[in-house]
Parts: C-alpha cells; sequence; structure tokens
C-alpha cells in the first residue's frame, strides 16, 4: 500500500472481510478526505456507495463502519468521539451511534481513519489491531459474555493498555438496538451491537502508539490551548464537570409515564435530583483528553448488587428506563443502567419500548397472558428488571421488546400503532408542542426522531439557561426553519470532525473553537492547521450540506419520502380543531425547510441541481435510475422463534 502524504488524518482505511477473514490495508483517498473530512462523512459515503437497497439490516450483506474524526488523538479536548455507522435493524434505515471514551483517541493513534466491517464469519471473532498489524482471532470463549466480562478477559489477555469495543448478550441475541459498547460504559447506539452479532463479530481491541502529524503544528496547538482554556473557565461547563446531564433531570423537563406529563424542576423527587445523586458519586471523569469530565463513577449502595461500581449514568438512562416507565427508585435505575451497559442495550430505545408496552398493559391492550405473567404496573421495577433482563436474551415478553417499540406495535395489532410515538421508527422525546424547531427537527432527522440530531434545544426553545444572549444578539436564528438548518449542520459537524456534542452548546462558533471566531470560522481555521488544506467558513457549511443530502439520498433508497418526515401527534388530540392547525404548520415549516435545503418540496428527495453543485452528481444518476422505491416500513421481520437466544444473566 503506497499512502500520499497527509496531514491530520493517518492516510489508512482498514478493511475487514469477515467471510474470508481478510483485512485489507487502503490508502485514504485525499480527495474523499478533503470532502467528507472524517467520522459521519466518510461513513455515509460508504454506506450510500456500497449498502444496497432493501437488503436485511441482520444479514452478511449489511457493513459496519467506524470512524474517527481528524480532531481525534489529537491535543483538542472533547474529542475522542467515534461514529458507529450502519443499515439499522432497529429502524430499517441509516443507523449511526456516536461514543466517546478512550478507544476512539487510541484507534487514530493506531493508524487507522476508518474501519469498514463486511460479512459474515464462520465462528466468533475479534479483531485485534496492535498499532500497525490487525488480525482476526477466535472469540469463541468470549460469546456468551457480558460487554464488561469481555473487556476484562482480553486486557488481560493483551495488556492493561489496550482499548475495547464489544458487544454483550444483546448483540449476540441480535436485539434490534443492542449497540456497541466502549471501554464498558461509552455506547454507540442505534443497532451497531446486532449488527456485530450478525456477523459474529464479539469485539475490537486496539493498542495505538503513533500521532497525528500536523502541518502547522505550533499555530494547531495554540488554538487548541485557547479552547483547553475556554472550556476550563466557563460557567456552563464547569456546571457540566460537576453534575454531569443528571442536570436535564431538572432543566430538561423528562417525560413522566410514557409521555404523559413533562415534570418541571419542582415536579422532580428529591432523591432524582443532581445534588442526590452525589451521595452515591465516587469521582468524575471523562474521555480521552476532556478537560469537561462530565461523567460519574457511582457505588451502588444496598440490595442485590451492592458494592458494584458503575459509570456513566447519564440523564439520558435516568430518563427512559426510569421516569419515563413509573420508576423513580434511584436505586433501580442504577441497576438497570449498569445491566444495560453489561448486555450491550442503548437505554433510550430500551427504555421507550418498555414505556410503551406499559402504556399498552394499562390500556389493556395487552395483559399478563401477553406478558408471561409480568407485571407492568408503573411503579413495578422488580418485573422491570426482570424484563431487561428477558429482552437481552431473548425470553419471554422479551423477545418481543427485542423488536424495539415500531416493530413491537406491528407485531402486537390491535390498534397499539395509534400509541408508537415515533419518527421514522424511532422516539426521543414526547409528542410536542408548540409546533417549532424540536419538532422539526425529530421529523427531519436522518437517523428518525433524535435530540442530537439537530440539538434543537441549544437555541434556548427548550432551556432557558443555554445561552440565551446570543439568540438575543441574532447570532443564532430564533425562526424555526433556518435554526433547524443550521443546528444539523453544526451537529453534523461535530460528529465529522469528532468532537463532543457537549461542545455544540457553546453558540455562535458552532461547535466552537473559542468566542473570538465569527460562525464556523474557529473550525476551519483549526482544520486548515491541522491538514493543511485551505478551509474556510463556506467550505465546512458546503461539506455538512454534502453529508447531509448524502445521508438523505440514502434514507430515499430505503423508502423515506416527505410523509415519513412526520409530526408526531397524541391520540386524544385527533381530529380537533388544534390538531388540524397543527399539522398545517409542520407542513408549512417542512416545505420551507426542503427549499432552503435543496429538496424537492413535494418529495423530500435532494434535488439534481442540489447534488451536482455539492459534487454528487451520481447519487442524482442512481436515485433517477433505481425508479420507484417501497414505501418504508420499519426493518424487516424474522419469526420471534428464528432469532438465536443464549447467554447467562448479568
Amino acid at each position: 500500500m503506497v499512502k500520499e502524504k497527509m496531514y491530520g488524518w493517518r492516510g489508512t482505511v482498514l478493511r475487514v472481510d469477515l467471510t474470508r477473514g481478510k483485512i485489507t490495508k487502503q490508502p485514504l483517498d485525499k480527495e474523499v478526505a478533503a470532502k467528507f473530512i472524517g467520522g459521519r462523512g466518510l461513513n455515509a459515503k460508504v454506506l450510500f456507495d456500497e449498502v444496497k437497497a432493501g437488503i436485511d439490516p441482520l444479514g452478511p450483506e449489511n457493513i459496519l463502519c467506524l470512524s474517527s474524526g481528524p480532531l481525534t488523538g489529537t491535543s483538542v479536548s472533547l474529542s475522542s468521539r467515534i461514529e458507529v455507522s450502519t443499515l439499522s435493524p432497529y429502524s430499517g434505515i441509516l443507523g449511526d451511534g456516536n461514543s466517546g471514551g478512550d478507544f476512539p483517541a487510541f484507534l487514530r493513534l493506531a493508524g487507522y481513519d476508518q474501519l469498514i466491517i463486511t460479512g459474515r464469519a464462520s465462528s466468533p471473532k475479534y479483531l485485534w489491531l496492535n498499532d500497525g498489524s490487525a488480525e482476526l482471532k477466535d472469540a469463541s470463549g468470549l460469546w456468551g459474555r457480558t460487554t464488561w466480562e469481555t473487556t476484562d478477559i482480553l486486557r488481560e489477555e493483551l495488556g492493561k493498555d489496550v482499548k475495547v469495543a464489544s458487544i454483550g448478550q444483546g448483540g449476540e441475541n441480535l436485539v434490534r438496538f443492542a449497540c456497541m459498547v466502549f471501554d464498558r460504559h461509552f455506547t454507540a447506539a442505534r443497532g451497531s451491537g446486532a449488527v456485530c452479532g450478525s456477523k459474529n463479530l464479539k469485539a475490537i481491541a486496539v493498542r495505538g502508539s503513533g500521532k497525528v502529524e500536523l502541518a502547522r503544528p505550533d499555530e494547531f496547538e495554540e488554538l487548541a490551548r485557547e479552547d483547553r482554556m475556554y472550556f476550563l473557565k466557563d460557567k456552563i461547563q464547569r456546571e457540566i464537570h460537576e453534575y454531569g446531564t443528571h442536570l436535564g433531570v431538572v432543566r430538561w423537563w423528562p417525560s413522566y409515564r410514557y409521555f404523559k406529563k413533562l415534570l418541571g424542576p419542582e415536579e422532580v423527587p428529591d432523591e432524582l435530583k443532581p445534588e442526590a445523586w452525589k451521595k452515591y458519586e465516587l469521582e468524575r471523569y471523562g474521555c480521552h483528553g476532556c478537560v469537561v469530565a462530565c461523567r460519574d463513577v457511582f457505588r451502588v449502595p444496598e440490595g442485590k448488587y451492592k458494592g458494584e461500581i458503575g459509570k456513566s449514568l447519564e440523564y439520558e438512562t435516568i430518563s427512559c428506563i426510569g421516569i419515563n416507565c413509573g420508576i423513580l427508585d434511584p436505586l433501580a435505575i442504577m441497576e438497570m443502567g449498569n445491566l444495560a451497559d453489561k448486555y450491550g442495550m442503548d437505554t433510550i430505545p430500551l427504555g421507550n419500548a418498555i414505556a410503551f408496552a406499559k402504556e399498552l398493559y394499562n390500556r389493556r391492550i395487552i395483559t399478563k397472558e401477553d406478558t408471561g405473567g409480568l407485571s407492568l404496573d408503573w411503579e413495578n421495577a422488580d418485573d422491570q428488571i426482570e424484563l431487561l433482563h428477558q429482552t437481552a436474551l431473548r425470553e419471554g415478553f422479551g423477545n418481543l421488546i427485542a423488536e424495539g417499540m415500531y416493530s413491537l406495535a406491528k407485531i402486537i395489532g390491535r390498534g397499539a400503532m395509534d400509541y408508537c410515538y415515533h419518527v421514522k421508527g424511532l422516539s426521543r422525546g414526547p409528542p410536542h408542542y408548540p409546533v417549532g424547531v424540536f419538532t422539526l427537527s425529530h421529523a427531519t432527522s436522518t437517523r428518525g426522531a433524535d435530540h442530537l440530531r439537530g440539538r434543537s434545544w441549544a437555541f434556548g426553545e427548550n432551556d432557558p439557561h443555554l445561552f440565551p444572549e446570543w439568540v438575543k444578539k441574532g447570532l443564532v436564528p430564533t425562526d424555526p426553519v433556518p435554526a433547524v438548518v443550521i443546528s444539523e449542520n453544526a451537529a453534523t459537524l461535530a460528529d465529522v470532525i469528532g468532537r463532543c456534542k457537549g461542545s455544540v452548546n457553546n453558540w455562535p462558533s458552532a461547535v466552537p473553537l473559542v468566542f473570538k471566531y465569527p460562525l464556523w470560522d474557529g473550525v476551519a481555521k483549526l482544520l486548515t492547521a491541522e491538514t493543511g488544506l485551505d478551509y474556510d467558513a463556506a467550505k465546512i457549511v458546503e461539506a455538512m450540506e454534502r453529508i447531509y443530502a448524502l445521508e438523505r439520498a440514502f434514507l430515499v433508497r430505503q423508502g423515506i419520502t416527505r410523509k415519513c418526515d412526520q409530526l408526531v401527534l397524541w391520540p386524544h388530540r385527533r381530529g380537533t380543531r388544534e390538531e388540524k392547525e397543527d399539522l398545517q404548520e409542520h407542513e408549512k415549516m417542512l416545505t420551507e425547510y426542503y427549499k432552503m435545503r435543496g429538496w424537492g418540496p413535494e418529495t423530500g428527495i435532494p434535488t439534481r441541481q442540489t447534488l451536482e453543485r455539492l459534487g454528487l452528481k451520481y447519487v442524482a444518476d442512481e436515485i433517477e435510475a433505481h425508479g420507484p422505491y417501497l414505501e418504508w416500513d420499519g426493518p424487516p421481520l424474522w419469526p420471534l422463534n428464528k432469532y438465536p437466544h443464549g447467554g447467562t444473566r448479568a
């Protein structure tokens, strides 16, 4: 392999063909790197170019891509991130998750910009990346073990400096929302764990001791230092260091009992407030090189798991498998959070699916006859914990929960879909009013309803604590359509350069360097100093538009059209004047959004003119040549008795 000299990028893409057991190193194309930068951008191109429409996400034809951005592995803080992308078995569309920890930085230091994993191994394997060497090794002895056990065993065998990404029994049993778990506690969601399980890939272990070469090292390091000092001094970032995303329990109005009610700060039980969690906390820590250190380390004080150490208990876990399921006991929430990490299951779809099942149970749409005797009463934590075990192992009613909320509704029938709050198969947050930034960003997200794809709440619509002064100064728009487009571009940029979404809060520089630079210019200066290429704000924005349009084109091939970009509605508002007005307003905003994006207002498909402007003529050619696509209706379903069942209980 002959590599062209590159700064910023490591210059190598590693392809792993599991079917043939073949590993190939390829040089990273410099033109592709310049246009798609890294992370989510590189992954989106591979998925569009190589994943055919209509395949089974759990079949060997699916592809799994892992890529960190160019900032990962450098001295820039909040930048040890990795994007894991695939055709999701959970939604049937683009499925990508973003994870932190140490693994992302060490993969870059080992010399790789991207891993592309194809095929299916005939027996369990793990991928061992030891700096410049790469090999597939037998993982039969690891199959059936938790992510914690797998990580500990591999580090004992390969060295304490090794970083590990693995799946647990959830991935092995093809739970559709199973995730890859990095360094025991960091997760990449949207079904990557199930895809690994379908490919018989148990883990990836990496040792990296190289470095990222910089085009202008003095300039780059000075910019990185300024950036670090900002995060060390900023009042809000210091608060995040103190409490992490636990702040969301009183700031972001968590949903209670399947979105029945949004709990304001005064309604959250005292034992779930950020200060209350401190009594369980041992220390704070962060991802590799991060000065914010937003994560907690806690000890379970009593019960079956007394003394067990957990990490990274976040707002999403507390909200989704706790409050939204009617569980307000912090000990039960800690136990379920640890179990989800061990089994390798994303707590957002896990919690939403359980809360949805509880709603159906309490509406008498399903009964104990359906649940195998489990009580789905709201406050029953013991049976919910049992259901979590069953889900990971695909036992009993858990076999249905493992299908995810949308597929669960299709399987049950009996009007269950009327209560399934989703966009493109994913649910995150309640049916939300008034219609505006929040609802539009969830509707247009390229991976389904999502609080991070558009980072809508960073505009202050939902949380007055987040930089209202920048909104007032006009540095960030408040009109829904331009706000959503800018927000989606900024969130895309974070995933592309390898930066934490926590940095996106710091407007107006949109994944900032420091406030003294105008919108987008900070990142352009940093990438220019790192790579030696001439980036400016216009090129950065164009690259983000290119990536988002390519992701949308990928969705179009999976059957996504305008009608899938839906406004999620409350059942009790069906047929009312208010519902009609909301739908009209949503459709109006959607048309404006498509026009601003350069997509067809009637279809939601990027136009040829837009795709050619973005250097994606071949994408326009393929979409036009393909003709009509099948209509999206979630992922293809297997008969429930065809899934593997196995593994011991955590």
